[in-house]
């Protein structure tokens, strides 16, 4: 069913008095978006616009989830020195309004994985709330739910993967469930490629109330996928899930498919040889939309046929910065080592336009699904403000197809990535950069009538939809989350009752007075 906005909203929020809140990671209908405005200007650095902050004893990756006036996070429990792997993780529950902590729970896990990963991590995976209950869940080895005054109800010792996003679908958990675990170091190898299908990472559906399995899917997943609800034409309620990335997924074949959220049936399989599956898929007007290499891909969502194919490397719209000024052209966009065009993680369907961020260039990508109109933005890579001095932001450098410093080279500061206690607590050298390039991004998300887009050093740029074009015009404005390299972060911004949610390295924020 619909809402008078537009919206897909779920019948078991629908039903609930809560549902313009924030209560499982993509959002209260399960696509990043609320109808809902909030702010769009904001400095943590300067203290503008900031409701409360609260310092976190340790490093983590989660999106906040807000419902019934809590809010809940995961952090990793607190280390006493410079540390690289992390398996034992704190739930976390707050006061939305004032940040005042309601209570804190331990959920050991078993196996470690690598302290804030610049594609995740044992934290990163989001709380999910069905207003009497909360399932948070660490990737090491464990999903734990308790009620909203912290008492446990149930335990399960399944593992996941950090980039599992999980979703409430009536009222079952939907997560990525992993079979093979990670080597000693934190990494998974490529040793599973050829492995069985009992070996296959799937989704899986638990009982909210008892932590039961109600079923798993019959096709396998990658594991760096974000899987979203969706409603299809005929209002069967299902998920696109695709196969084939890198470290050898043992997954078979490479492409998508659909699955039945109410038993987790496969409903059709597209193959697609060389598939780098690591987005999220979203319908829209009966097609699913998906980036594979060069192109842009539009599917038919009853029947798993693609209709329609765009481009978007060729003659497509590029505004980008030259000698300090704005130009517009068309330009043909060679393709990376690995032809792989879009940062893994990084799209959102919002409206007719799938927003994506380039994997080669500090560019904000868009292609209209209904027209095949390609436009790209080039953004600066980062901001720095400190009181009593002019914003500064440095901009990428090398011209394209050129060889030269690479763009974490380029920061106005790279990521320190210290604790809120001076102890550096990272196992990927990749997680000093600037979130350009070859990491997993935080999902955008979608307030009212505007785009929010963090990158990884702290950086969140606000777009405006309705705008025609994708140009200068079309940023409302850029944020910080703190200072130049003391605010990494791999959360998506979240919202509840006109105001946004970040979490960085350091803290859990509020914004907006």
């Amino acid at each position: 069913m619909k809402s008078p906005t537009g919206f897909i909203v779920f019948p078991f929020i629908a039903l609930t008095s809560w549902s313009a809140d924030w209560h499982q990671g993509s959002g209260p209908t399960g696509n990043f978006q609320v109808a809902e405005d909030a702010p769009l200007a904001w400095s943590v650095a300067l203290d503008y616009n900031v409701s409360w902050k609260l310092a976190l004893p340790e490093t983590g990756q989660s999106t906040p989830v807000i419902a019934k006036g809590k809010l809940f996070f995961t952090t990793f429990t607190p280390v006493e020195m410079d540390s690289t792997l992390g398996k034992d993780i704190q739930a976390w529950c707050c006061d939305a309004s004032t940040g005042n902590v309601d209570w804190k729970r331990e959920i050991p896990g078993t196996h470690p994985l690598r302290l804030s990963g610049c594609f995740s991590d044992s934290s990163a995976p989001p709380a999910v709330c069905d207003g009497k209950r909360v399932v948070f869940l660490n990737a090491s080895g464990a999903i734990t739910c308790f009620d909203l005054d912290g008492k446990k109800n149930w335990s399960q010792p399944f593992l996941s993967v950090g980039r599992s996003l999980p979703f409430l679908y009536e009222s079952r958990y939907v997560y990525t469930r992993q079979i093979y675990p990670p080597e000693p170091s934190g990494n998974f190898p490529h040793k599973y490629a050829d492995s069985p299908k009992d070996m296959w990472t799937q989704l899986q559906a638990l009982d909210m109330k008892t932590g039961e399995i109600a079923w798993t899917s019959e096709c396998g997943v990658n594991m760096g996928i974000s899987t979203l609800p969706q409603i299809r034409a005929d209002g069967r309620g299902v998920a696109v899930v695709g196969r084939g990335g890198g470290h050898g997924p043992p997954e078979r074949p490479f492409g998508i498919s659909m699955v039945d959220l109410k038993d987790g049936k496969t409903l059709w399989t597209l193959p697609i040889e060389g598939f780098m599956a690591t987005m999220s898929y979203r319908l829209h007007r009966g097609r699913v939309h998906i980036f594979h290499g060069g192109e842009h891909l539009s599917v038919d969502e009853m029947t798993g046929e693609v209709v329609k194919r765009v481009s978007i490397v060729g003659e497509v719209s590029v505004c980008r910065m030259k000698d300090g000024l704005r130009h517009v052209r068309k330009e043909s966009l060679g393709a990376s080592k690995k032809n792989r065009m879009i940062t893994q993680g990084s799209n959102l369907l919002a409206g007719r336009h799938h927003y994506f961020r380039s994997y080669v260039r500090p560019w904000l990508g868009r292609v209209d699904v209904e027209s095949g109109a390609v436009e790209y933005l080039e953004l600066p890579l980062q901001v720095s403000r400190v009181q009593g001095k002019a914003d500064e932001f440095q901009w990428f450098l090398t011209p394209m197809g050129k060889k030269g410093p690479a763009m974490k080279d380029q920061s106005i500061a790279s990521n320190d990535m210290k604790n809120s206690r001076g102890f550096k607590v990272v196992g990927d050298k990749r997680s000093h950069g600037n979130g350009w390039g070859h990491v997993a991004s935080p999902t955008p998300s979608v307030a009212g009538d505007h785009l929010y887009v963090p990158v990884m050093n702290g950086t969140v740029y606000v777009i405006a939809l309705n705008s025609s074009k994708l140009d200068e015009d079309a940023i409302v404005a850029i944020n910080d989350l703190g200072p130049a390299g003391r605010s990494w972060t791999r959360a998506s911004i979240s919202f509840a009752n006109g105001r946004a949610f970040a979490h960085t390295i350091r803290e859990l924020i509020c914004i907006g007075e």
